[in-house]
């Protein structure tokens, strides 16, 4: 019979918790009873983390245990992360432990490391790479869904949210996106009417600014400003309630996030987009026009060019391009917002992360739609 030895460590209180701990073997069995609270964690903590952190294999018994507050919990749940599974918790704390994700507790070990060499520096960031890659997936999985049970059940979508992410994301930005679009209309048709002016060809400007417009730039243009002000804005507003715990209080009375907080954005953003890159488009072509107006070409003439050599498909393929580009700018935005960690600077992070990553994004899909419509003879 192996040798078994027990010594128990408790506060002096009648009523208060107690930890025995017993050793079989070559393994530890750390028996805990009563009521853990904070003050008699205090006592047990270290002695617990120690046997843990001992090498030796532990088992918790926690069958006795008859009421813990959020110390007890947190030592449970640091046992857990040590490989010490409680064994026989009564339902009512087994029910709350199951509802922490233990590797959302586990140290991160993505910051940066000034002293690791090039080798670990590369691995930390194909390692970053990976898991930022596997939580677009999922994310864009999750969102799917719930833009799926919404278009089942549009009810389930509380309208005024989707109304003011509408007035966010649109109205709000209204101003900017047609002074850009003006600018860059104006902008384009010039200098491409002062270089055309030697072959005498100023007259296909009408012709170039329509098919940009149109195909390419309205969407990716529209995109950008709004990766940058909408996006960013997405990030920090989720970011900040993920902060204040927030978040987890949805969670807590059982309400999904992805349903409250991120499908009115995106829904939002599907809406407002395509409608903005019309606008864009539109402002831009009165810039043209006005530089046309200013070498003296009448107005008709301008928007026959410009109608006459700009087909359907060009305008649909810049439609296809705004809902794909919408749905990108939303969905990083909220995404970098639900991963946001603790502390205000975690939210510039986060800020800073949806930018970069709308941006990078954006530009990949353009690149593939670029191919598709080459292949497709567009």
């Amino acid at each position: 019979m192996a040798e078994r030895s027990a010594h128990e460590h408790a506060v002096p209180a009648a009523d208060a918790g107690a930890m025995r701990v017993e050793s079989v073997g070559g393994r530890v069995l750390l028996h805990f009873s009563g009521r853990l609270d904070a003050e008699v964690i205090s006592h047990l903590w270290d002695e617990a983390m120690a046997h843990a952190a001992s090498g030796r294999p532990v088992s918790v018994e926690a069958v006795d245990i008859t009421g813990m507050d959020g110390s007890g919990m947190a030592l449970l749940l640091k046992l857990r992360l040590a490989g010490a599974e409680p064994q026989g918790l009564a339902p009512r704390f087994q029910a709350l432990m199951d509802m922490v994700d233990a590797k959302g507790l586990e140290p991160n070990h993505d910051g940066e490391c000034k002293e690791c060499g090039l080798a670990e520096q590369v691995g930390r960031m194909a390692g970053g790479v990976g898991r930022d890659t596997s939580r677009l997936i999922a994310f864009v999985g999750e969102c799917g869904l719930v833009l799926f049970q919404a278009l089942l059940h549009p009810r389930t979508i509380r309208r005024k949210d989707v109304l003011d992410s509408m007035v966010a994301v649109g109205v709000d930005s209204m101003p900017i996106l047609l002074l850009i679009g003006f600018l860059m209309g104006l902008i384009l048709s010039f200098q491409s009417a002062v270089s055309l002016m030697r072959f005498g060809a100023v007259i296909f400007v009408p012709n170039m600014l329509g098919l940009v417009m149109f195909r390419e730039m309205g969407a990716l243009i529209t995109a950008i400003l709004l990766a940058a002000r909408s996006g960013s804005a997405f990030a920090a507003e989720i970011g900040t309630m993920k902060v204040n715990e927030e978040v987890d209080a949805l969670v807590t009375m059982g309400l999904s996030p992805m349903r409250f907080l991120v499908a009115p954005k995106v829904i939002a953003s599907l809406l407002m987009i395509p409608l903005m890159t019309m606008f864009f488009n539109f402002a831009a072509l009165v810039g043209g026009a006005v530089v046309m107006l200013s070498l003296g070409f009448p107005l008709a003439t301008f928007t026959g060019r410009v109608f006459s050599n700009t087909t359907a498909l060009d305008f649909g393929g810049g439609m296809a391009k705004a809902l794909v580009f919408s749905v990108l700018v939303a969905g990083v935005g909220c995404m970098r917002g639900m991963g946001t960690g603790s502390g205000a600077e975690s939210v510039g992070r986060s800020t800073t992360g949806a930018v970069v990553s709308g941006l990078i994004l954006i530009a990949v899909a353009d690149g593939i739609f670029a191919v598709i419509f080459y292949y497709m003879g567009w």
